[in-house]
């Protein structure tokens, strides 16, 4: 099938959310500092990223980008477009307006089905919240140089496949990190944006 329907996204995002459990089969161990992440500080930034399924080569997919090396945070890591919450926004919004500025994947032929569990990321004080939408048609994406690197379509089913999840030990400046991923090709899903994605997997997985 090429295409989810509204109905049935609406319905798995209406099921009980995994929350931080599920989260937390991808966090990096040891997590970064003393900051438990079911405490999010009250000074924490508010920010919303998209997660958007369309189709492609007649199978679902998911959009993701490569953060440029000039980042502030995170910078050369893989994304869910997104950002921070300006004004009176809404998460929703913000969320359309980052995902229009970054890949060029305007609001228009998106549905937005349902939001998951926030998550507090601690290197860059944001507190998160996913959305996740659906567009029938592929959108003609258009990378913003400065905020995207490159830009990656992934299946949903290669990221639904168990195979996909590999762990490695890095070097990172707080010493020697187990991280887990998703491997896609040369690329490597880690840090924030695998342990959202792996509440929406748990989810699309879970009985119904």
């Amino acid at each position: 099938m090429n295409v989810i329907s509204k109905e049935a996204m609406e319905a798995v995002l209406r099921r009980p959310k995994p929350g931080l459990p599920a989260q937390l089969e991808m966090a990096p161990i040891p997590r970064p500092g003393t900051i438990d992440f079911t405490n999010s500080p009250p000074d924490c930034v508010p920010a919303a990223v998209l997660i958007l399924i369309y189709p492609r080569d007649d199978a679902p997919h998911i959009v993701f980008i490569r953060r440029p090396k000039t980042s502030v945070h995170h910078k050369d890591q893989i994304a869910f477009p997104g950002g921070q919450i300006e004004g009176s926004e809404s998460a929703i919004e913000a969320a359309l307006r980052e995902a229009r500025e970054e890949v060029g994947a305007g609001p228009a032929g998106v549905y937005i089905a349902g939001e998951l569990t926030p998550l507090f990321i601690p290197p860059s004080n944001y507190c998160v919240t996913p959305v996740v939408g659906l567009s029938a048609r592929r959108p003609e994406f258009v990378p913003f140089p400065d905020e995207v690197a490159e830009i990656l379509e992934v299946p949903l089913a290669h990221l639904l496949d168990p195979a996909s999840v590999k762990r490695e030990k890095w070097i990172l400046e707080r010493g020697e990190v187990s991280v887990p991923f998703y491997a896609f090709g040369r690329h490597k899903i880690w840090g924030a944006t695998a342990m959202v994605l792996s509440e929406f997997l748990t989810l699309l997985r879970s009985p119904g």
